[in-house]
């Protein structure tokens, strides 16, 4: 069983490595790995992280990192990113 923060910590190596990561990507890795406990169905019926694990993965950046909704990942912060976690691109 892995923890919140392990998965996390997992999420940042990720981002380091690729530049974005996309929720759906840590979804399937989470399916993959038998850690459904993790996830839970939003109001659109898909699977999205519980918040126990987003506020794990935000401790680890939460000035370097920003949430693209509209494409549903995130990115490291631009001189361009308005303040806040949300970018719009």
């Amino acid at each position: 069983m892995m923890t919140a923060n392990e998965i996390a910590l997992w999420m940042q190596s990720q981002l380091e490595q690729e530049e974005c990561l996309y929720q759906e990507d840590v979804v399937d890795f989470l399916v993959k790995n038998a850690q459904e406990s993790f996830l839970k169905e939003n109001a659109d019926g898909n699977l999205v992280l519980t918040p126990l694990v987003l506020n794990a993965f935000k401790k680890l950046n939460a000035n370097t990192v920003v949430w693209v909704r509209p494409d549903l990942y995130w990115r490291f912060r631009v001189a361009e990113d308005e303040d806040g976690r949300e970018a719009r691109g």
